[in-house]
């Protein structure tokens, strides 16, 4: 008499199918020594019936008017505890792979991120990997994992838009670095890095449309200036300028 599925959440409310036979006439299904809610004869060879809290296995039991059948065992299993998740950022379009680390988390069936979900890989009760979906827009939305125990929320995700540049101000400096700029576009408040034609410069975040930037030394002439954020990256051609220093 096989049951299924064969495991849920210790609160209990988890819906099963029993398979067997002469089960028309089914009076009672127990979990243990708990009785199931929702009994219902699907047919002479089918029961369902939703589950009462418990913990650890139990014997599962059919009662007619011919007796008890002979107990199936049913596992009971705790609700998934997320302890972290990396990285936490990502393109809006979805795609890369987030490593999710906890306990509880064998009986993983889904991971949604905020209103999308993902089917995950187990790789073990304490880890899974899971590839992201797409975003409905950029910014921060809950991750929640679902397994037989239930569902648990807790952490958060942040997708990202790619970035743009739209100016560089002031345009030019000397070729020895330190010029303080401006850079104006869209989608920076996610900024990773910034480069003055490959060379990274120290930044700061000023909102989703400001940073501000000192230029390392660079080579007399005009270089590209490139934003990078987790979605990719853009690239302001010829945007800043590097003036030799004047010699006598």
């Amino acid at each position: 008499m096989p049951i299924s599925p064969n495991q849920g959440s210790t609160g209990g409310g988890t819906l099963v199918t029993i398979t067997g036979t002469n089960l028309t006439g089914t009076t009672a299904v127990t979990f243990g020594t708990k009785p199931a809610s929702n009994v219902t004869n699907v047919s002479p060879t089918q029961v369902t019936a939703v589950s009462p809290s418990g913990t650890g296995t139990v014997g599962v039991t059919v009662t007619t008017a011919g007796g008890t059948s002979n107990p199936v065992p049913f596992f009971y299993v705790g609700a998934p505890f997320k302890s972290s998740l990396a990285p936490t950022s990502g393109p809006l379009a979805g795609g890369n792979t987030v490593t999710i680390n906890g306990v509880g988390l064998a009986t993983a069936t889904s991971v949604s991120f905020g209103a999308n979900t993902a089917t995950p890989t187990v790789v073990s009760d304490t880890q899974l990997t899971v590839a992201v979906p797409a975003g409905a827009a950029a910014g921060p939305v809950g991750v929640s994992v679902t397994t037989a125990g239930g569902t648990n929320n807790g952490l958060s995700y942040t997708y990202v838009d790619v970035p743009t540049v739209t100016s560089v101000t002031p345009s030019s400096g000397p070729a020895s670095g330190g010029t303080g700029v401006t850079i104006i576009g869209t989608n920076l408040d996610t900024t990773e890095s910034v480069t003055f034609d490959g060379t990274p410069a120290p930044f700061s975040v000023v909102n989703t449309t400001t940073l501000s930037a000192v230029t390392p030394p660079g080579t007399p002439g005009a270089v590209d200036v490139v934003v990078t954020n987790a979605a990719g990256s853009d690239t302001a051609t010829g945007a800043f300028t590097y003036v030799a220093a004047p010699g006598i």
